[in-house]
């Protein structure tokens, strides 16, 4: 069974931003923490400050539901500090399983 923290108060949210190696940077929304076993794993959304589609201008699906989210499994550097990582196959298979267990029980419940 996997362990689910979310944060319902979208007032606050923790921003990731990553940056590839051309230089550019993405944020993201850390919508949720799923912890599986020993290991944590994050649900990132994209974000953009303004609010409105962040693919300057490319053909999109942004403004319709069901915005693309992406899983990074949490480990720890040598510093301490949270690094976003690329889960294995496995893992990324459990996340989701768990994911949309979790999405089903809120609809159930709604």
């Amino acid at each position: 069974m996997a362990d689910i923290e979310r944060d319902d108060n979208l007032g606050e949210f923790e921003i990731i931003e990553f940056e590839d190696e051309e230089g550019n940077k993405e944020q993201f929304i850390q919508e949720m923490i799923i912890e599986i076993g020993e290991k944590r794993f994050a649900i990132l959304v994209p974000f953009n400050e303004e609010g409105d589609c962040c693919c300057d201008g490319e053909p999109c699906d942004c403004d319709e539901e069901g915005t693309d989210a992406f899983i990074a499994r949490i480990d720890k550097g040598e510093d301490g500090e949270d690094i976003y990582v690329d889960p294995t196959d496995e893992e990324y298979e459990q996340v989701l399983q768990a994911y949309e267990e979790l999405l089903a029980e809120e609809e159930t419940e709604a």
